[in-house]
């Protein structure tokens, strides 16, 4: 587990976090514990993520899933860096001030996506409040290149909010990946303590704005439970989400970092999280995951295969 005296470059991981107390961290239940990564398929994602010298999100905010995928050659690429110019009180990625952009970045993320043969692959990124556009132009370049790299392979992007970068969703918007992502992280009345740096409404509206340009696109957004939502509000959100036109839903256990991290309120059943699948269906997203160890990019090629069969039956059924 990563701790928040870890460095990066010589310098500490979370040095906003350094100063706060320690918060207790819960012994977690059977239903959430997962074999150490080692195997040959995992040292084969390994090996093409250092060789192209990438980074992944499935190791920076240590991903519990990350044995499982990478033994099957899945590995979710993060780009603009590695250190993040947001805060938030869950998330184990580093933060500080970035380095400036690589230009040779999106194409060695996608000589990497050709080389290891993904149908489908999940690009992510830092914040990055320091640039204008907070990288949307970047973004954009790197699905480009996948489509010129690996033209077969279907994309998936998991954005950051662009708060008061005027344009910069379009610029996204219009690179024409297959899925947008946002997550929403969690309920509305948490954001000031566990996601102080974005604004509820304002994520919303970014899931609004790309089926208000592309109403073919599919939408996807994602909560993490366990931070002391309640049910209500949790059912709150997905109707915000369906008003949204947001297709796709994830619910995931959150899981603390580090003792400086937000703490973790309770662990979530499983019947709790099949009971939210059921009402979240009930709402209307064609396609919902929701499990302890549910994450964005958990299962990504096999659940975007069964959106786009959802989105055909109900065109039949029309």
């Amino acid at each position: 587990m990563a701790t928040v005296i870890d460095t990066l470059k010589d310098r500490p991981r979370h040095p906003e976090k350094a100063s706060r107390p320690d918060t207790p961290m819960l012994r977690k239940p059977e239903w959430l514990r997962v074999r150490a990564p080692g195997s040959a398929g995992y040292n084969e994602t390994r090996d093409v993520v250092r060789a192209n010298g990438l980074t992944t999100v499935c190791e920076e905010a240590a991903c519990p899933n990350i044995g499982e995928c990478w033994s099957v050659g899945h590995a979710t690429m993060m780009i603009m860096g590695e250190i993040c110019t947001r805060a938030c009180a869950f998330c184990n990625v580093a933060t500080g001030r970035p380095d400036p952009l690589d230009p040779t970045e999106p194409a060695r993320v996608a000589e990497a996506v050709a080389k290891m043969g993904l149908k489908h692959v999940v690009i992510t990124s830092v914040d990055r409040d320091d640039l204008a556009d907070g990288g949307a132009a970047h973004f954009a370049a790197v699905v480009l290149a996948i489509r010129a790299a690996a033209p077969a392979t279907t994309i998936e992007i998991l954005t950051p909010d662009f708060l008061r970068k005027d344009g910069a969703a379009e610029i996204v918007i219009d690179s024409a990946p297959d899925v947008f992502n946002h997550n929403l992280e969690t309920v509305p009345r948490l954001y000031l303590t566990i996601r102080p740096g974005a604004r509820y409404y304002n994520s919303l509206r970014l899931l609004e704005r790309v089926k208000e340009r592309d109403p073919t696109r599919f939408t996807k957004s994602g909560l993490m439970v366990g931070l002391g939502e309640a049910k209500e509000e949790v059912m709150q959100v997905m109707d915000d989400m369906r008003s949204a036109g947001v297709d796709f839903l994830t619910i995931g256990q959150y899981l603390q970092p580090t003792r400086k991290h937000a703490a973790v309120d309770r662990f979530v059943h499983p019947d709790e999280f099949a009971a939210y699948e059921a009402i979240a269906r009930a709402k209307g997203f064609l396609m919902v995951s929701a499990s302890p160890l549910t994450r964005s990019s958990h299962h990504a090629g096999e659940d975007f295969a069964k959106l786009q069969a959802a989105r055909a039956a109900l065109s039949s059924a029309a």
